[in-house]
Formats: structure tokens, sequence, C-alpha cells
């Protein structure tokens, strides 16, 4: 079924939540779904608090095609770029599908994002199971020649894991550099999703065994991952959202299956999110490749109710 979350397009976040109340207290009974028409064009309603020395950055996954559609988005996200001055993106996996040959860094990530590369947006990537190892030696994705790291913007620390090789030696570092970290947010990011309501892969128990209690016993806020060709948004889960963002270059139409914990989907057209990190909150919007805002809302540093606007 076609699956998105219903908010009233024209309006900033702020202006939303005020019309619709404080909607972190309250338990959405199940995703809101409207059809993929109804997102209209409204780029100029991309409007989130923009605030003096906040974090703002672009999230893609699954997105290295080199298909028309990746960069139809990689148009879209230089429109949003432009108004909103996200100043790095994160990858999720899957980067370069088909090959890691000088032609594929061209043109499945340096020509569709060369406008961005040009104004000075860093990527920062994480791997997926379509990409070679050697990625990770590859300087725009700024890995540091490492499978999994940690990187520090602003007052969020993000954790970049390699979901393909969850050894003990990764989940050693990531206790560590968790516990000793400072940071008010806590932001982690690979490619296979813990929780998902995707008819094709779904999450992955193994890895939701290992990494979910570590997240809830540190307090990581927000987990983002692809691999499922969808947009996913689940409700607080001991204390973190989790998002799928794996369909910013191919779509799996119609690809979400009924689940209660999710609380917003989307399965009908490519996307990517922009996202500001202010004071005790995390802003974000998801936005077509169109253009259309597909869900929106606003996450807590403490996200333990129902998060979002609708």
């Amino acid at each position: 079924m076609q699956r998105l979350l219903l908010i009233t397009l024209g309006f900033s976040i702020a202006a939303a939540l005020a019309e619709a109340g404080d909607l972190n207290a309250r338990t959405s009974p199940g995703p809101f779904r409207v059809s993929g028409q109804q997102a209209a064009k409204q780029t100029e309603a991309v409007a989130l608090p923009l605030k003096p020395g906040s974090v703002r950055f672009g999230v893609i996954g699954d997105s290295g095609t080199g298909d028309r559609a990746q960069y139809d988005v990689a148009e879209e996200m230089l429109r949003i770029q432009r108004f909103t001055q996200f100043n790095f993106v994160i990858m999720l996996g899957d980067n370069l599908y088909g090959g890691s040959s000088p032609s594929d860094y061209l043109d499945k990530f340096e020509r569709p994002y060369k406008p961005l590369l040009d104004a000075g947006v860093k990527f920062y990537a994480s791997l997926g199971n379509h990409d070679n190892s050697n990625e990770i030696s590859y300087a725009p994705f700024h890995m540091g020649g490492n499978r999994y790291y940690t990187f520090t913007q602003g007052t969020a620390q993000f954790f970049v894991l390699d979901s393909n090789y969850m050894d003990g030696g990764q989940l050693g570092w990531l206790a560590q550099e968790l516990q000793k970290s400072a940071a008010p947010w806590k932001i982690g990011y690979f490619h296979h999703p813990l929780f998902s309501a995707g008819k094709k892969h779904g999450g992955n128990l193994d890895l939701r065994a290992a990494l979910e209690p570590l997240f809830e016993k540190f307090g990581v806020q927000v987990v983002l991952s692809g691999h499922d060709h969808i947009y996913e948004r689940t409700k607080p889960l001991g204390g973190t959202v989790y998002f799928i963002l794996g369909n910013s270059g191919q779509l799996r139409p119609h690809g979400l299956a009924p689940d209660a914990q999710e609380a917003a989907g989307y399965d009908v057209d490519l996307c990517f999110m922009v996202a500001e990190i202010a004071g005790d909150s995390f802003y974000f919007q998801t936005i077509s490749r169109g253009g259309g805002i597909i869900d929106s809302g606003v996450i807590p540093r403490n996200p333990r109710g129902d998060s979002g606007t609708r």
C-alpha cells in the first residue's frame, strides 16, 4: 500500500507543530497513508528553523545507480541545499552499484553531485552490500581508509558502521566510542536496518540483537539505514528513532508491509532527507525527487514518545 505521512504542505515545521499541538507526548495508532499524488511540489515549504550555529546535513541511501533517477534526486538536493545551506551529506551504503572502476565513481557520484561538491558539501559514506571495500580509500567519501569510523559536527557525534561484517572488533570499538562520547546528540548510520517493514529484506535480527542494547544503553537518539528501497520512520523504540532511506537511487514500488512500529512510510518515489540539529531538537524533512515533502517532524533529545508532525 502506498504510505505517506500526511502533513499540511506550505507550513514550516514550527507552524505545523503549533497547529498540531504537542505530538511528542501522544502515541500514534499507526502511519498516515495518502497517495503519492498528494505530495505536490512544495520546495518552498522546506523551512527548518535554520538557527545560527545549528548542524545541517542531507541523507541519501542506495543512491549509486548512475541512472536518470539518481540525477533527479541530486538536482532537488541542490535546490534544497541552496536554501538550507546544509554542508555535509551522510550516505547509507550501496554508493556504487555494478562496479568500482574510475567510470563508476565518475558517473555514479562525481557527476550527479558535482554542484554540491563544488559548493563545498562533504560526503561521509558507509558501506553497503553492493559496495567494494576499496571505497574506504576514496577521498571524497571521507572514510579515512576505515570500514567504521566516527566524526563530530557541532553538538552531534556520528557513528558510522559496516553492517556487512559486524564482528567483535567493531562491536568493541563501538561500545568504547559510545561510552567515552560526551556529545549531546549521538547518531548512528549503516546499511542494513535493524527494524524494517520492507517486504524484500525486513529488519536484520542478528544486527538488532548486537546493536540495539548499545544504542539504548548509551542514548543514541537517531539511527539511519538503507538496503530496503523505501522510506520508513519508526516510533521511538527504546529511546531511538530508526529511519530507513534506501530509495535515493532505486525504488521498490509498494514495497512496505503493515507494521505497528511504523510512524511514517513512503514507497512510491525516490527521496532524500534534510536534517537540522538545534539545541535539544532534531528537525527533519524528507523530500521526494519532485520536491514533495513526504515526512516532516521534530525529535527531542530524549525521544520516548511519538515524534513527528502530521
